[in-house]
């Protein structure tokens, strides 16, 4: 029992600090009704036209601008006081929502105002997901970020649990509009703890003054490192190919197994739950690791390729929490290991360039992956991602694996802006 406490203790010790649980809170909330509405718009876009294609380029659409302006989208995360940022940023998602609630629920929606939606989402992420991901390390403090990452992302799960079984009942029983509203409502949560934080407890880094050439200087400081780069391509491969789930599931769901929303919405549910187990197991940890990177990654794909040769739904509903285990603690891992060997002046930089090659990979793989499914089936798309998981660990693993790394503990060091204890001065926005 004491080990079960002292092991409990660990892994949640980040709630321990009030801006952090008013931050985690929230976005469990908000996270809820984001993946409700993931499931919605994936529903909603089959319902209009049972394309694969279609599918993929609302998916493209969505990520497009973290493409193409995701570099300076970090920029813009260095330069600015992040907590009014995220205020900002939510707000427009939630008016994003609500737009296709109202069109969805009047009954006059076309495709076309799906991708406006999609387009508009992907611009407001483009700013919000660096800054939301630097923003971990001023809440918690840089000795906690790989705990915060944990915890982050057992939030994403739980909410990915929960979500998606919420919008195929209400999808079933209602309507797809429901689905919408709600995740419109849901950053009311979100927003209001931003509001509620006390700056003067924030571990925060004066913003980086404006100067040109900033956005190549981000890319020179993460080339020059081993780590960040290695890390950065291998997470480019998975994401183009792997992380395309939006596209796989659903067209699993309703053309191998012969199934509808429910069955999207329990197959989400049981990949989130796997990945909730392995977020868990990840918060634990203190520091992330190569080994644990490259092992993520192949155990990936191994479930990836299992996925996609399940004979019946029964023995895909048992594979999928070992897949959602092993793509959350590849991604955690990799999260934390860039925030880690980023400096503090730099890291809303390296983090855009994270959420460029993780999402922004996406309007690359997502078309490309639908094409495959329909072409050859939706079985061969969730393979193709399997087999890129286990090529990219290979080749990550020479350099990860093989080179000389430097001991966390100095690199966090180098992070820490001042004592634990002695939280940084708000600064000016």
């Amino acid at each position: 029992m004491t080990r079960v406490k002292a092991l409990s203790g660990r892994t949640f010790r980040s709630l321990r600090i009030r801006n952090y649980r008013l931050y985690f809170f929230g976005q469990l909330v908000s996270m809820t009704g984001t993946w409700m509405q993931s499931v919605a718009q994936a529903w909603l876009v089959l319902r209009l036209t049972g394309s694969g294609v279609a599918l993929g380029v609302v998916t493209a659409l969505q990520f497009l601008p973290i493409l193409l302006f995701g570099v300076w989208g970090g920029v813009i995360a260095d330069r600015v006081d992040k907590r009014r940022a995220l205020v900002a940023t939510q707000s427009a998602m939630g008016l994003t929502a609500a737009g296709l609630a109202l069109v969805t629920g009047l009954g006059v929606v076309e495709l076309w105002m799906v991708y406006v939606a999609a387009l508009a989402l992907g611009f407001a992420n483009m700013i919000d997901s660096p800054t939301r991901q630097a923003f971990v390390t001023e809440l918690v403090g840089p000795r906690e970020v790989a705990n915060a990452v944990g915890l982050n992302s057992a939030m994403f799960n739980a909410a990915r649990v929960v979500g998606p079984a919420v919008a195929g009942a209400l999808i079933v029983g209602i309507g797809i509009w429901p689905a919408f509203a709600l995740n419109a409502v849901s950053f009311v949560g979100v927003i209001g703890g931003l509001l509620a934080m006390r700056p003067s407890e924030l571990f925060r880094v004066p913003p980086v003054g404006r100067a040109k050439g900033q956005a190549r200087e981000g890319l020179r400081y993460v080339w020059q490192s081993d780590t960040l780069r290695s890390t950065l391509l291998l997470v480019a491969l998975v994401g183009t190919f792997a992380l395309n789930f939006t596209i796989t599931m659903p067209l699993m769901a309703r053309y191998v197994f012969n199934g509808g929303a429910g069955t999207f919405g329990v197959m989400t549910s049981c990949m989130s739950l796997g990945s909730l187990v392995g977020a868990l197991v990840v918060a634990a940890r203190s520091w992330p690791t190569p080994r644990l990177l490259v092992g993520a990654a192949i155990a990936f794909g191994l479930c990836m390729l299992a996925a996609a040769a399940a004979p019946s739904l029964a023995v895909e509903l048992a594979i999928l929490p070992f897949f959602g285990a092993a793509s959350i603690t590849f991604m955690a891992t990799a999260n934390s290991t860039l925030q880690l060997n980023s400096s503090p002046e730099m890291r809303g930089r390296v983090m855009a360039l994270y959420i460029l090659v993780f999402l922004g990979s996406t309007p690359i793989g997502g078309p490309f992956v639908g094409w495959v499914a329909e072409q050859w089936g939706p079985r061969a798309a969730v393979a193709l991602g399997g087999m890129a998981c286990l090529v990219g660990a290979l080749l990550a693993s020479v350099s990860l694996l093989r080179s000389r790394r430097r001991a966390l503990p100095t690199a966090v060091e180098g992070l820490a802006p001042v004592a634990e204890s002695e939280p940084l001065e708000p600064a000016v926005a």
